[in-house]
């Protein structure tokens, strides 16, 4: 592979809006990583497939420039054999994953040229919010009260497009790093020649490792993979994020106490959701809190490792305080070698105080671990206890003049210990209300209270829920016999529980409820929670639970109800007074990925921004303090798009200085795979949170309600243009399932839980994920805009004024702005060719020229309504990076679809031999990896 050509004819896309001279540092890159992939690839599988490579390249640009039809390009596959398809399906996703490396670096190269030319700093960053929030002139008071419990927590969530071994990774970032090494030394011959010999070795060491396993990904893998984001980046940069902004914003209104405790708190769900996936089980709650403890403690203790080595400050030259000297003296060091140095001996005595702490966690010898030279020091109760002998450190040093000292690791492994604690992030617990309904069910029929439960009316089943909250009464014994379903969820929640025990509330925060609909649905959860002592109801002050009780709205219909629901709930004394204690707060949940695939895009959206401020109305007639939980996912049909604008968009009140996000799938090596990604990402969710909490960005004034009511009629005329063809078509799902790889993602080992949350063939029961996976793969990618186009040309209905309304909103409203860029966004991935050519693997010709008719007629549909509301032919215009990425890499996945159609079209002609299988695989890998937000 050669890379990027220097230039070529006119295309059938439009060519990137970037001024060529920007681009071309990115285009050598490419042609340089690409180049080195080429010699390798003629290097270990010869010429020919070399050859085959080079000529699937080649062509592929012709068809962007519309010299031969696609076709052509397909005949080069059909004959192919499955043994020469799997290195040219690894050399083009090979490329993808170097494409992504180049376009890390230009972003960095091209934000540091922002910097170094003096212009003012980008959106998304912090210098940039606090520009806003001091040309704003905001009270302090006002400040202060609005970011009260500030949190932001992005909640990292298994994904089965995350596929990549950690090998791969870590290799990945060594040739990001060597990348950043070749710009330092551009001026040096001999180091440039040196670093591409070092990332020749690395690309040459990717090749010859597998892309993917040859088994199915297990939780317990899938919870190895979150952890591993922590040493790659989270450790550095989390610490570093909150205390730069305790600063900066301490330092604009100084005498607040603003932000005393850590605003960023990253979470997982990986173990801990169980909603529709039988593999998880107690043993695997138990192994993903343990593991989190363990990176946690062992990071600390490592830190403390080195830290002991570093202060090595002498009695002899500096006076250190006396809390220091008595840290010190009860450390039990009497080595003769540090008699004179009380730093090393008082870390040593933390050392030895966590190496206990971790032995009673863990259950296990600890690898950093340090033994008390002469006393049994005790471990820490908790993880304040551990700061605040950092802090007399810290004091320390300061007294004689050490601060830069103190502003090194110490600052940050302080900072360390304040976010990530021994836990160090909070494993959500998640299940179906459907699940709790049985259980509970079955244990009030166990325990004599009532023989039906699932007989009695919504009102009879609060009463009743109400009346068990109140008694510390168990409804099972030690001896009881259950269904394996409820015996299941006991040890699941019992697990949870000893965790909570062992690590601290911190390690279980949440409990959510999927397809919650019903205050019954609530109340169950806590019935659960109490049956293992994690619900008290007579706690010092009345009723507690450190666990709190999210409800997860996620259909249409679920959110319209959704602020009900909650309002009728917190009307149940024993749950209001639970949240009183919990003070005032209330965690509410909402799903992206179900409502999209419930009412399509444009309706799910609206019914969130609705829901939302529903919800904000509620909270404060109902006097609790509203955190809203953002099920979104890597694709816009599942939420996704960039964060700060997302965030940005959300309605008034809805943020309030609290929010938490899931991030999923190949979306989180993209942001968190190393140090400056992971900075630059984590500072766009802070910076929009303060923006939305403290700066008004809606931007409609009195115009709001004419503007819901317009979003109103939009949204359920794109919801009945959608129903039409997903809900209402026959013999959509055959469709669905002939034309995408829905069926071999749930057949061929990708990811840990099955692809439908039943055994059923309905598009309701099948999980968001593989529903938008497929879709991208085919480069369908329906979710992300589908009836849409209808909606906006009905409403208009050739009325120019109508439209100039449209237009209006686009330029004011940043919601409706942002449904319209995430919208374009997905559509320039889109690619109506590569998805005939999946529609033709649909046996039944008249289904197919249905089907496919009706989603190309609304693809060229909603271009073109785009097009007319905001008067750009090119959906890239508002993000360049985004164009040139789409420019530059897209001719390298047209063989991956190709290779990818034709190895569905042989397996499921009864080719199941390991290559086809193989193949499938790694082009949904290759695709995936290309365009970075798939699933």
């Amino acid at each position: 592979m050669t890379g990027i050509p220097d230039s070529s004819p006119a295309s059938s896309a439009p060519p990137s809006s970037a001024p060529r001279a920007a681009t071309e540092p990115l285009r050598e890159d490419i042609r340089l990583l690409g180049g080195i992939l080429g010699e390798i690839v003629r290097e270990q599988s010869g010429d020919e497939i070399f050859a085959l490579v080079e000529r699937a390249r080649v062509e592929s640009f012709r068809v962007r420039r519309s010299e031969i039809d696609r076709a052509e390009l397909a005949e080069m596959f059909e004959q192919i054999d499955t043994a020469d398809a799997i290195p040219v399906i690894r050399a083009f996703s090979h490329f993808a994953l170097l494409a992504n490396v180049a376009e890390d670096i230009h972003r960095e190269r091209r934000r540091a040229i922002h910097v170094r030319a003096g212009e003012p700093p980008q959106d998304s960053s912090l210098a940039a919010t606090y520009a806003k929030l001091d040309a704003a002139t905001l009270d302090p008071a006002t400040a202060s009260a609005a970011l009260v419990g500030a949190l932001v927590a992005p909640v990292i969530t298994a994904h089965p497009t995350e596929t990549r071994r950690r090998t791969i990774f870590e290799t990945q970032n060594r040739i990001m790093e060597l990348m950043r090494m070749r710009e330092w030394v551009a001026g040096d011959v001999d180091e440039a020649a040196a670093i591409g010999l070092q990332l020749r070795r690395q690309i040459l060491t990717l090749w010859q490792t597998a892309l993917i396993r040859l088994s199915r990904l297990r939780i317990q893998d899938e919870i190895e993979v979150g952890l591993r984001y922590y040493d790659a980046s989270l450790f550095e940069v989390v610490p570093q994020i909150n205390a730069d902004l305790r600063d900066g914003l301490r330092a604009r209104w100084p005498g607040s106490t603003l932000l005393a405790e850590p605003i960023l708190r990253p979470g997982s769900w990986i173990g801990g959701d169980r909603d529709g996936n039988p593999f998880v089980t107690a043993e695997v709650v138990g192994r993903a809190t343990h593991r989190a403890a363990e990176t946690a403690l062992e990071h600390h203790l490592e830190e403390l490792e080195v830290l002991e080595r570093e202060l090595s400050m002498s009695a002899r030259l500096v006076t250190v305080t006396a809390e220091l000297d008595r840290l010190a003296d009860e450390s039990g060091d009497e080595s003769a070698f540090r008699a004179d140095e009380p730093y090393r001996r008082a870390v040593r005595g933390l050392r030895a105080r966590l190496t206990v702490t971790a032995d009673r966690i863990l259950g296990h010898p600890a690898v950093h671990r340090v033994r008390a030279a002469s006393t049994d020091l005790p471990g820490y109760d908790s993880p304040a206890e551990l700061l605040a002998d950092l802090d007399v450190i810290d004091t320390s040093l300061r007294s004689h003049g050490d601060d830069t000292v103190a502003d090194d690791r110490l600052a940050q492994l302080r900072n360390s210990v304040e976010v990530f604690g021994f836990h160090l992030c909070g494993l959500d617990m998640r299940q179906n209300s459907e699940v709790h309904e049985s259980v509970v069910a079955e244990l009030l029929a166990w325990s004599g209270v009532h023989p039906d439960y699932r007989s009695l009316s919504e009102d009879e089943r609060i009463a009743l829920l109400s009346r068990e909250l109140a008694t510390r009464r168990p409804l099972s014994g030690p001896h009881a016999e259950f269904s394996e379903l409820t015996t299941k969820e006991l040890g699941i929640l019992r697990a949870a529980a000893e965790a909570v025990e062992r690590i601290g509330p911190e390690a279980i925060p949440n409990y959510i409820i999927s397809m919650c609909d019903s205050v019954s649905d609530m109340l169950e959860a806590a019935i659960l929670l109490a049956e293992v002592g994690l619900f008290d109801p007579d706690g010092d002050d009345g009723p507690w639970c450190p666990v709190g009780i999210v409800p997860l709205f996620e259909t249409i219909e679920d959110l319209r109800h959704g602020a009900a629901t909650l309002t009728r709930t917190l009307e149940v004394p024993i749950y209001r007074a639970l949240v009183a204690n919990r003070g005032d707060s209330q965690e509410v949940m909402l799903g992206y990925s179900d409502s999209n695939k419930d009412g399509g895009y444009l309706a799910a959206n609206w019914a969130l921004y609705r829901a939302e401020l529903e919800l904000v109305q509620a909270a404060r007639k109902t006097g609790i303090r509203l955190r809203l939980f953002h099920g979104r996912g890597g694709t816009v049909g599942r939420g996704g798009g960039p964060s700060y604008d997302a965030i940005l968009a959300q309605p008034p009140g809805a943020v309030q200085g609290s929010l938490r996000i899931t991030e999923q799938g190949e979306v989180i090596a993209a942001k968190y795979a190393e140090p400056r990604l992971a900075r630059r990402n984590l500072e766009a969710l802070v910076a929009a949170t303060l923006e939305s909490t403290l700066l008004d960005v809606e931007g409609l004034g009195d115009d709001a309600a004419p503007a819901y009511e317009i979003l109103d009629e939009l949204a359920e005329l794109a919801r009945v243009a959608y129903a039409d063809l997903v809900h209402d078509t026959p013999g959509f799902v055959e469709y669905f399932k002939a034309s995408t790889p829905v069926a071999e993602i749930g057949a061929l080992n990708i990811g840990s839980r099955p692809a439908s949350r039943k055994p059923t063939a309905s598009i309701s029961d099948l999980r968001a994920i593989p529903w938008v996976l497929s879709w991208s793969q085919s480069r369908v990618m329906l979710p992300g805009w589908y009836g849409t186009g209808t909606a906006f040309e009905q409403w208009v209905g050739g009325d120019e004024q109508r439209l100039k309304t449209l237009t209006d909103l686009y330029e004011r409203w940043p919601f409706f702005r942002t449904v319209l860029s995430n919208m374009a966004q997905v559509m320039a991935k889109s690619d109506m060719g590569l998805a005939a050519r999946y529609a033709e693997l649909v046996p039944d010709v008249a289904l197919r020229d249905e089907v496919f008719g009706k989603i190309a007629a609304e693809h060229a549909r909603t271009i073109a309504m785009y097009t007319s509301i905001t008067g750009h032919d090119n959906l890239l215009w508002d993000n360049p990076a985004l164009d040139r990425s789409v420019h530059n890499r897209f001719p390298y996945l047209e063989p991956l679809n190709h290779l990818q159609v034709e190895l569905l079209r042989r397996y499921r002609a009864g080719d199941d031999s390991d290559g086809v299988r193989r193949g499938i695989q790694l082009t949904m890998n290759g695709l995936a990896t290309a365009l970075r937000n798939s699933g």
